[in-house]
């Protein structure tokens, strides 16, 4: 599983949402959508935000800022969210995984001068990613119908609110936040960061007929991954993205982690 962060998954999520426009016909609803025509008019409403502003902003951070900066950038904010994947590894009783991110959010920290380099991973510490939404899937608490979030994009009525539980095992949550100008300063460096990381990936929704259905497949089937660690039933036949088509879109993430590896010319 890759992991982002608890702020950084539910960003994440929503960057997923503003990838891809949507599609002009409709098909039958699906069982697992009975919302659908308010989730395609929000994801409608997602598009624009993503095709004016975090689009060309996040393509504009790739352009300008140095390779090892942004690899420092994510690591730091990846390690500044991490307690939640720390919580919810202890909520769901997973006690070596969360001496393995104990271990890893010491490590970063220290090491890593606050998070900014990542020593953790060269010494074979593992990264995880847990939510409360993961958690509560994992006690055995059904998905619900699928949710469209306005800027945080696909969710479902169990993820959604969990996102709540998320901010609040977020270290981040308990800083002091009365400077406003540094908080949207932050929040708006953590959307560009996420955007920039997933632009070599929209190739996967290229030629896609129903961009919407495909997002929301994959997102659902993504989210059952993660709660069942992997260990996945037999996929349906009307899943969004077919397994090599996800090991594609898994394979260029990795790509862009090693890619933004610092070079000898940085």
């Amino acid at each position: 599983m890759r992991p982002t962060g608890p702020v950084a998954k539910a960003l994440s999520i929503a960057v997923c949402a503003l990838l891809a426009g949507c599609a002009t016909t409709q098909r039958a609803p699906s069982p697992k959508d009975p919302w659908e025509g308010v989730n395609r008019a929000t994801w409608e409403f997602n598009q624009i935000v993503d095709k004016g502003l975090v689009k060309p902003v996040a393509k504009a951070y790739v352009r300008f800022v140095p390779r090892f900066a942004r690899t420092g950038v994510n690591n730091f904010l990846t390690n500044l969210g991490y307690t939640t994947t720390l919580a919810n590894n202890v909520l769901q009783l997973k006690l070596l995984d969360a001496a393995n991110d104990t271990a890893r959010l010491v490590l970063n920290t220290t090491l890593g001068i606050g998070g900014l380099l990542d020593p953790a991973t060269d010494a074979g510490l593992k990264r995880n990613d847990e939510d409360f939404g993961q958690t509560l899937g994992y006690w055995g608490v059904p998905s619900g119908p699928f949710l469209m979030l306005p800027l945080f994009g696909p969710s479902t009525l169990r993820d959604g609110p969990s996102l709540v539980a998320d901010y609040y095992t977020d270290v981040r949550s308990h800083l002091d936040n009365t400077d406003r100008q540094i908080d949207f300063a932050y929040t708006g460096l953590t959307v560009v960061n996420l955007r920039a990381r997933l632009l070599p990936a929209e190739a996967a929704l290229e030629g896609a007929f129903d961009r919407y259905a495909l997002v929301r497949n994959a997102y659902l089937e993504r989210r059952e991954f993660q709660v069942r660690d992997g260990d996945l039933p037999e996929k349906p036949a009307d899943a969004g993205f077919s397994d090599d088509e996800l090991d594609e879109l898994e394979r260029d993430m990795a790509e862009e982690d090693a890619a933004e590896a610092p070079g000898p010319g940085d």
